[in-house]
């Protein structure tokens, strides 16, 4: 797989057969199931010349990974065939099937996978965005933070440990709490746990969606002896004074926290430009765009899906879902360009991989109806598993970069 962009002051303009806005893990995967299948002219907007591998930034965080293997260049990924055009999009007019982009030039297209990603939103806790990178905050959302983490949590040795999950949709789920089980383990190891007071603010009634997932996650926290604030939310952030504020929306309670460690999770949202577009879900205040949760396909206009973190499905926003939902976009739009009405259907199908330990983990997989969809049904994945946490950190990474990525898996 190999491609260059489009050369630079090359105008954009013409029309693109179909037209995939983002070069993540949704957007190539559709790009190379549509190679796979014939289709040709397909151009595949996105402005990073780097790819990352994001479910390893946990581990990353959490002294178990290096950064450097999560990342591979853009070029690397692009199916070969692919026009890439290395330009933010900003702007779609669903009628008129054109495309704006950062550049000033635009395009139209016949079909249109919408696959830009969420949008990590540090302004939307006062403080957030000045004090993370710096002191003593952290958050392995973004890759220029996780390494950091890791140097946070070695150099523990007391004080108050706090680990956030907002309270939108994010994508992977159980990242915020799986960082605070890897500290709190490696703590504990250290034998220096008892001198840490380590917090988990999660803004859900439970830890988990899953109740049987959930008993076991409350085991762990238990063990580890984590303080759990359910119904909470990180709501402000004062990095000079080392404090951060907890709201209790059960209560309307707030309470303010000093800190040795803040690991924070910043609130999410469809990127700004999406929220601004026709194609947004009137119903979703976050911006997501509109979709048919089984089709996703978009309700006004037939010939546009959407994919990933940007689409609006009730469902968590994972790696495994991407991998489920190409192949139902990929046949529906294969469909569409026939005339024919769109045929596959997505379940709602996610995974979870909850790193519990060092070296265990949990693999939550379900669907829309939250009813567990076990990859191994002879394995009990309720109970924290070594073979699990190798399987997440040696076999997933393998399978991404040569199975997810090429269109084969």
């Amino acid at each position: 797989m190999a491609a260059t962009p489009s050369p630079a002051g090359e105008p954009i303009t013409g029309r693109h057969r179909v037209a995939v806005i983002g070069g993540g893990s949704a957007g190539i995967s559709v790009a190379a199931r549509l190679r796979r299948a014939g289709i040709s002219d397909i151009t595949v907007v996105e402005p990073s010349d780097t790819h990352w591998y994001q479910p390893l930034w946990t581990l990353v965080g959490g002294g178990q990974a290096p950064l450097r293997i999560s990342r591979r260049p853009e070029a690397s990924v692009m199916p070969d065939g692919v026009r890439w055009i290395r330009q933010r999009a900003v702007a779609v007019d669903p009628d008129a099937r054109t495309v704006t982009l950062s550049g000033g030039d635009e395009f139209t297209y016949e079909y249109l996978v919408m696959a830009p990603g969420i949008q990590l939103d540090w302004a939307g806790v006062p403080g957030l965005a000045d004090a993370v990178g710096h002191d003593r905050v952290s958050s392995n959302y973004a890759p220029e933070y996780a390494p950091r983490t890791w140097e946070l949590i070695k150099n523990l040795r007391s004080g108050t440990a706090v680990f956030t999950h907002p309270a939108t949709p994010l994508k992977c789920g159980g990242a915020p709490q799986k960082i605070a089980y890897l500290a709190a383990d490696y703590w504990r190891k250290q034998k220096v746990l008892d001198q840490i007071r380590v917090i988990l603010v999660i803004p859900d009634p439970a830890m988990f969606k899953v109740p049987d997932w959930t008993r076991t996650l409350e085991k762990v926290a238990a063990r580890y002896g984590i303080e759990v604030r359910l119904r909470s939310e990180m709501t402000a952030v004062d990095g000079d004074r080392r404090e951060v504020t907890i709201t209790d929306h059960a209560s309307g309670s707030k309470e303010t926290l000093s800190y040795g460690l803040l690991h924070a999770v910043p609130p999410q949202s469809a990127p700004d430009w999406v929220k601004a577009s026709p194609l947004a879900d009137p119903a979703s205040p976050l911006g997501f765009v509109a979709a048919d949760k089984y089709t996703l396909q978009h309700p006004q206009h037939p010939n546009v899906f959407s994919i990933g973190d940007v689409a609006n499905l009730p469902t968590s926003k994972t790696g495994a879902a991407v991998r489920k939902q190409a192949p139902v976009v990929v046949g529906n739009l294969l469909e569409v360009m026939k005339g024919s009405a769109p045929s596959h259907r997505y379940d709602g199908y996610t995974s979870c991989p909850l790193v519990t330990a060092r070296d265990k983990m949990l693999l939550a997989e379900f669907d829309y109806d939250l009813k567990p969809q076990p990859s191994f049904p002879l394995i009990n994945t309720f109970k924290e598993r070594r073979d699990m946490w190798v399987f997440k950190r040696y076999v997933l990474p393998p399978v991404y970069w040569r199975g997810m990525l090429t269109g084969r898996l």
